[in-house]
């Protein structure tokens, strides 16, 4: 009986690592997203296709792996949420780009995806290289127009709140570009910068979401971005 047991007892306390290696995320608030197209999609039992563009954030730089990436997170999340759902997340983000050779590659990239949803995360390289936000600001703008032009729902994904970032003397310019940007082309805002803030105020230590980089995020902060955005998609198709 002994010999019965002890492997089961091994799978246990394999099991108790596991669940206390898994990332704990604060509890926030959900930010608001209008998402007619994915809803209508989602309520009709269609397959459902979310592209998400962007640079090394969206890529996964610092996580361990791609799978810890926020898009390949996000696909699980959004799999536990809305189980009846076929939801795809592709992650289409290549490290170092801007929003003009993202916006260059947008066609063959995304829009080829027939996606229903584009998540767009733009603006943290911008930021870095002390680009115009003005210029910024116009790149973005065209973009949108190429988007939007496709008939499908847009979510913007704004800044980290990382230490190198913070010290970008127009890291603020480029989000309130964006939130206003969001605002007239009445698209979604994911802020990565509220979200952040909301973290600190529920105690959480920001340090404890960010890799040693000082720019980019761990996999706990991959983690619970994914669970945030997916909070906020649920609430928008629910």
């Amino acid at each position: 009986m002994p010999n019965r047991l002890f492997p089961s007892l091994l799978l246990l306390f394999a099991l108790a690592g596991t669940a206390a290696a898994a990332p704990s995320c604060p509890t926030v608030p959900v930010q608001y997203l209008r998402l007619p197209h994915l809803r209508a999609a989602i309520h009709q039992g269609q397959p459902v296709v979310i592209a998400a563009i962007g640079s090394s954030s969206t890529w996964g730089a610092m996580a361990h792996d791609i799978g810890d990436s926020y898009p390949a997170m996000l696909q699980d999340d959004l799999g536990d949420r809305l189980p009846d759902a076929e939801i795809s997340v592709i992650n289409r983000g290549i490290s170092g780009e801007d929003a003009l050779r993202e916006d260059r590659r947008m066609e063959r990239d995304v829009l080829a995806l027939r996606p229903v949803l584009v998540i767009w995360q733009v603006g943290a390289n911008a930021a870095m290289r002390g680009e115009s936000p003005d210029r910024f600001t116009a790149l973005v703008e065209q973009g949108l127009r190429r988007l939007r032009a496709a008939n499908l729902d847009v979510v913007l994904m704004d800044n980290q709140r990382s230490r190198r970032l913070l010290h970008s003397p127009d890291n603020a310019r480029i989000n309130a570009a964006l939130a206003h940007l969001a605002r007239r082309y009445r698209v979604g805002l994911f802020s990565r910068d509220v979200l952040m803030r909301a973290w600190a105020r529920a105690g959480a230590d920001p340090s404890g979401f960010l890799a040693a980089d000082g720019m980019h995020m761990n996999d706990r902060g991959y983690a619970c971005t994914a669970a945030a955005l997916a909070d906020s998609i649920v609430a928008a198709v629910k």
